[in-house]
C-alpha cells in the first residue's frame, strides 16, 4: 500500500482551498434569479473565486440548469460547458469549480434551486446517504469498483438513476494533488488548466504502471482498494429533469486508526442535512 504523503500543514490548506471554493459558490447561488445565464453564472464563480485569490483551476467554473442538471440529452464532452440556458422559477442548478491556491486543489459541487422545487428537496435529502455509504465502504478498504456499484444499487433503491456516468469516463471521483507542474497560470485548455493536465499525465501513467488508476469509475481499472491521498467524489443522481449532486474531498490515509474521513463537515449541504426536518413526502410517485 502506498504512503499518506501529506502533512497536517498540507490537509489545512487543501480544506483552506475547499471552504473558499463553497464561499464563492454560496455568493453566486445567493445571486442567482431568474433569467441569468448558466454562461453568466460561470463568469461571476470564475470572478469571485479570483477575487478570492485563485489564480490557476483544475478545470473551469460549470454552471448546469434545470434538465442540464440531470445531463439529460448530453452528447459530448462540449455539452458540460455553460450555455445561454436562462434560469426560470422553480429550477434546480448545479454550480461546479475547482480552484488551485498555492497549488492545492479543491473541486466542488453545489446544487441548490430557485423557488420551490418538491422534487429537489426529495433528492437532496436521499443525497446524505451517499456520503454516509462511500464514508463507511472506503473506511472498509472496498475497492472502488464495488464501491460504486454499491452507489449504483442505492440509486436504484431510491428510484432515481446514476448521473456520474455521463461524465467522461463514468467516474463518480477522481484524485486530487497539491500541483507543482511548471507552466502558466490560469491558462486552460479544452476546460482544464494546462498545469493540471500536465500533473494528470504524470499520475495516470505512475498509477497504471502501479495497476491502479487516479480516476474512480466502475470498470477494470478501479478494481483496486482506494489509494491513499484526496479524492474529488461526486455522486450525481436524477429523477425526470431534476439532477443534484454534491462534491468534495475525501482523505483516504494508511492509518489503520483512522483510514478515510471526509475533509471538511462544515460544508453547506451538511449543514442544511442536519437542518432538515427527518420527515418530507415522498413527491417522486408519478412525477417523472
Amino acid at each position: 500500500m502506498m504512503a499518506f504523503d501529506y502533512s497536517e500543514r498540507d490537509i489545512e490548506r487543501f480544506r483552506e482551498a475547499q471552504q473558499l471554493a463553497y464561499a464563492c459558490a454560496q455568493k453566486v447561488a445567493d445571486w442567482l434569479e431568474p433569467g441569468v445565464t448558466e454562461r453568466q453564472a460561470a463568469g461571476k464563480l470564475k470572478h469571485e473565486l479570483i477575487a478570492g485569490g485563485v489564480q490557476d483551476f483544475f478545470h473551469v467554473p460549470f454552471a448546469w440548469f434545470g434538465d442540464r442538471t440531470a445531463f439529460r440529452h448530453f452528447r459530448s464532452p462540449l455539452d458540460f460547458f455553460a450555455s445561454g440556458r436562462k434560469l426560470r422559477e422553480g429550477m434546480p442548478f448545479v454550480l461546479d469549480c475547482a480552484p488551485v491556491l498555492d497549488g492545492y486543489t479543491a473541486d466542488i459541487g453545489y446544487g441548490g434551486r430557485v423557488g420551490a422545487n418538491p422534487i429537489w428537496d426529495q433528492l437532496f435529502r436521499d443525497l446524505s446517504e451517499y456520503r454516509s455509504l462511500i464514508l463507511e465502504s472506503v473506511r472498509n478498504r472496498q475497492p472502488l469498483n464495488d464501491i460504486y456499484a454499491d452507489v449504483d444499487a442505492l440509486i436504484v433503491k431510491h428510484g432515481y438513476d446514476n448521473r456520474h456516468r455521463v461524465y467522461p469516463g463514468r467516474v463518480i471521483g477522481h484524485q486530487v494533488t497539491r500541483i507543482k507542474a511548471a507552466g502558466p497560470q490560469g491558462v486552460t485548455f479544452a476546460g482544464f488548466g494546462v498545469r493540471t493536465i500536465q500533473t494528470l499525465g504524470r499520475e495516470l501513467i505512475s498509477e497504471r504502471l502501479h495497476g491502479r488508476s487516479p480516476l474512480w469509475a466502475d470498470g477494470r481499472s478501479s478494481r483496486h482498494t482506494p489509494t491513499p491521498g484526496l479524492w474529488a467524489v461526486e455522486p450525481h443522481i436524477g429523477f425526470g429533469d431534476v439532477g443534484i449532486k454534491f462534491e468534495e474531498l475525501l482523505v483516504v490515509t494508511d492509518d489503520p486508526d483512522n483510514p478515510a474521513y471526509w475533509l471538511d463537515d462544515d460544508l453547506p449541504h451538511v449543514r442544511r442535512w442536519a437542518e432538515m426536518s427527518p420527515q418530507l413526502i415522498d413527491v417522486r410517485e408519478g412525477a417523472a
